[in-house]
């Protein structure tokens, strides 16, 4: 039917009336049921190895032999490549030098004045004292005798004290000195020590330098060879490693999304100290790097099961497992906060029952968490729930009028909703059109 411009807008309407009688109702209602409700939260992720480590040259020097080629399964222990460095062992040569030089002689600390011999000159004095005294009494003075005899007993006391007091003195910078030899030896002691520990840890440096020119692997894995593209340059960070302390041993990285391999790394190729030679990785066991988003980490737990797609496997599914939960936040591309979540992933199937390949690490992945699961939970319809502030609402039937229901909502599915409280199995619910309906309103 057209409608013409011009008819009365109570024509149009009573036409558009007629037009619709065959349509559904803007409203449709459902029972609460009990179905199994199970949410799920789904979250980017990327495959990765249980461990991986990075095996760099401790010196400057030459490949002298490769054990491994690209690819190869190795064990714990077992020998990758050598590396000769006659750098390296012209240091080790020098340290043990410098650790059999003998100790400079210690500062005595026996020095001391010479002690002064008054013996003969006090005896002399004693003489003269004895003479003078012995004239004295030959005066016949009484009184004038007397005082001879004092002055010369006080000139006697006196020098008993200058005696004494020259004594105290010598003894007291005897003393003096032998405190700061004393000192003095013991800080010549401490530094000596101090240059014989200094020594044994240069040789104990040098022999770990040497001895990590032969590389192992410190864990069972498959071998890339290679290092960075550039790495032998100098004054580059990798170059600069070899010169801090400890520089000497391999160095294991941290695995990275990048390639392994770069400059060739074959017999007779120079290397710098810091370069990457070798890097194992164990792939015995594989976990997966899920970024969870905040809304809805706290849903994740311990022990959470997880189905897994690759874009690598189409048509496959593994299992996984939650180990471990972040805490540490990563801003998103979009300005959004995620958090890792660490998951160890099981074997994979196709749709059609078939085993699925191993993955390899750096792959990408869709995880789907089961992060809450109700076997028979009192349910609606999700389109039945309208969000009212911080409110979940539901409009319930109750004599043909709709009812507003606050209800708490449990695990929340794609399609149905567990409620918690606010309705009960058997109770009519709008299930379309919930948006449209207000309290009191009359619905079929």
């Amino acid at each position: 039917m057209t409608v013409r411009r011009g008819l009365a807008p109570l024509l149009v309407l009573l036409a558009l009336t007629g037009c619709t009688s065959e349509e559904p109702p803007a409203v449709q209602l459902a029972e609460v049921r009990r179905a199994p409700v199970t949410e799920v939260v789904e979250a980017p992720a990327t495959i990765g190895a249980r461990a991986s480590a990075t095996l760099r040259s401790p010196a400057q020097g030459t490949i002298a032999k490769l054990y491994v080629s690209e690819g190869d399964r190795v064990r714990k222990g077992q020998v990758l490549a050598r590396i000769r460095s006659p750098q390296a062992e012209d240091q080790l040569s020098q340290a043990r030098r410098a650790s059999r030089m003998p100790a400079p002689a210690s500062f005595g600390a026996n020095v001391r004045l010479p002690s002064l011999d008054t013996g003969a000159f006090d005896r002399k004095v004693a003489a003269h004292f004895a003479k003078a005294r012995k004239e004295a009494k030959k005066v016949e003075d009484r009184q004038a005798r007397r005082q001879l005899l004092t002055a010369i007993e006080l000139a006697q006391t006196q020098h008993r004290a200058q005696t004494k007091a020259l004594a105290s003195i010598t003894a007291q910078l005897n003393r003096s000195i032998t405190g700061v030899t004393s000192d003095l030896s013991s800080s010549m002691a401490s530094l000596q020590a101090a240059s014989r520990t200094q020594a044994k840890a240069a040789v104990k440096a040098a022999e770990s330098t040497v001895k990590s020119l032969t590389i192992k692997a410190p864990f069972s894995g498959v071998v890339s060879l290679g290092r960075a593209s550039g790495g032998g340059a100098a004054g580059g960070v990798e170059s600069l490693l070899g010169r801090l302390p400890g520089g000497g041993q391999q160095l294991p990285s941290v695995p990275s999304g990048g390639s392994a391999s770069g400059a060739p790394v074959a017999i007779g190729v120079p290397v710098s100290p810091g370069d990457s030679i070798v890097t194992v990785t164990d792939v015995s066991r594989l976990t997966l790097d899920a970024d969870v988003d905040e809304t809805d980490v706290l849903l994740v737990r311990e022990g959470v099961e997880a189905a897994v797609e690759l874009d690598a496997v189409p048509g496959a599914t593994y299992t996984a497992v939650v180990t471990g939960i972040g805490v540490n936040p990563m801003e998103g591309t979009t300005g959004g906060v995620s958090y890792p979540v660490r998951l160890r992933l099981g074997p994979g199937a196709f749709d059609d029952g078939a085993k699925a390949p191993a993955p390899k690490p750096g792959m990408s992945a869709v995880t789907r968490l089961t992060v809450r699961e109700s076997p028979s939970a009192v349910s609606v319809p999700a389109s039945a729930i309208v969000s009212s502030g911080r409110e979940s609402v539901v409009w319930a039937v109750a004599d043909g009028v709709a009812r507003r229901r606050v209800v708490k909502l449990g695990a929340q599915g794609d399609a149905v909703v567990e409620v918690l409280n606010g309705v009960s199995v058997g109770d009519r619910v709008v299930v379309k059109g919930a948006d449209s309906v207000r309290e009191g309103q009359r619905l079929p």
